[in-house]
């Protein structure tokens, strides 16, 4: 069943770092002035931060990682759980998480293992790290959850290059009998060509065509080893989706829908944003954005978009949230979580 609840346990805190270069979508050649100028006003992406050469997800992770324990004040040996969400590893192997659990310097007898997923991988995450710790009395956790997307696009290709952003989180989890998640998840991998990266894994493994670039129109160039958007599909698919999965989650909960103080959805496109808010007969003021500065992070953008945007709140009070993410996969699902007085530090940049 696709509803069900995690007893058990409690957002404690939640950190974000992005990179500190940052380019401008009013600079992005491929399109005219008055394409840029609509493509803001509609999408609502002007500014991406992009990670420099060498510096990977996990980086900006471990960025907010660090941050994170030093404010809770939780020791190394504490964390019990590390879970890493990115869909742009270190490695093809080993697992990043247990590169992040030697740099942390946590226990020996942590869990750490990765999870790919994208757009939807933050609401993923906390219902697998809510699942571990809900048996585990006193434990702590890290879910960690991140993609330089920008590694994985052609400049030369305009129906993503301007939307993509890189970003690392930390939410620092502990169990706790005070504590319940609520979760709707679901997927469809019969689209699962809507968002890919058709070439480099083992199905059609690298080989001396991969880099060469294909000419698809007049403006979308890429190669096989970069991402291919169907934006019509996906913005089809939100439409369609997005909406019913929350609806159907308060519904078989028992969560009233005005009790809800802010509804945070993966960053992916303004006006898909807007039409499922309105479908959703949610107020402006109750869906925030954080578009506009930061893209589309990914799996991150839920996360990031709490510290930009709502950290003032989530530190100085009790906070009802419903998390929603969609797209890659195709897997979508959203959380309805409680918090309260959790520790919320401002956006790192390195």
């Amino acid at each position: 069943m696709a509803v069900f609840s995690v007893p058990n346990i409690q957002v404690k805190g939640i950190s974000a770092t992005v990179p500190k270069q940052v380019e401008d979508n009013n600079d992005f050649a491929l399109l005219t002035g008055p394409e840029r100028a609509l493509f803001i006003k509609t999408v609502g992406i002007r500014y991406r931060h992009v990670a420099a050469a060498g510096v990977t997800a996990s980086d900006l992770c471990l960025s907010a990682a660090g941050k994170l324990l030093a404010d809770l004040g939780w020791g190394a040996a504490e964390v019990n759980v590390l879970v890493f969400v990115t869909q742009t590893p270190d490695y093809i192997i080993p697992n990043t998480a247990s590169l992040l659990q030697e740099k942390l310097n946590l226990s020996r007898n942590c869990i750490a293992f990765d999870v790919n997923l994208g757009c939807s991988g933050y609401v993923y995450g906390l219902s697998i790290v809510g699942g571990l710790l809900q048996n585990m009395p006193g434990a702590k956790a890290l879910l960690l959850v991140g993609d330089i997307s920008t590694a994985t696009i052609s400049m030369q290709d305009k129906s993503t290059a301007p939307l993509f952003s890189d970003a690392g989180t930390a939410t620092a989890l502990e169990y706790s009998t005070d504590g319940i998640i609520h979760f709707n998840l679901q997927t469809d991998g019969k689209e699962f060509d809507d968002i890919i990266i058709p070439g480099g894994g083992y199905r059609n493994p690298l080989n001396e065509t991969s880099l060469e670039y294909t000419e698809y129109e007049k403006g979308i160039s890429r190669n096989q080893l970069q991402m291919k958007l169907d934006g019509i599909k996906i913005f089809n698919f939100g439409l369609r989706e997005v909406a019913p999965n929350i609806e159907k989650l308060l519904l078989e909960k028992g969560i009233e829908k005005d009790s809800i103080d802010y509804f945070v959805f993966h960053q992916a496109n303004l006006l898909m944003l807007e039409s499922i808010r309105k479908k959703l007969k949610a107020a402006p003021e109750k869906v925030p954005y954080s578009l506009y500065d930061y893209g589309n992070t990914s799996s991150a953008t839920i996360p990031v978009t709490i510290v930009s945007e709502l950290r003032e709140q989530m530190e100085s009070g009790k906070v009802k949230l419903l998390l929603s993410g969609f797209g890659v996969g195709l897997s979508w699902g959203s959380a309805y979580i409680e918090t309260k007085n959790i520790v919320c530090p401002k956006m790192i940049e390195i």
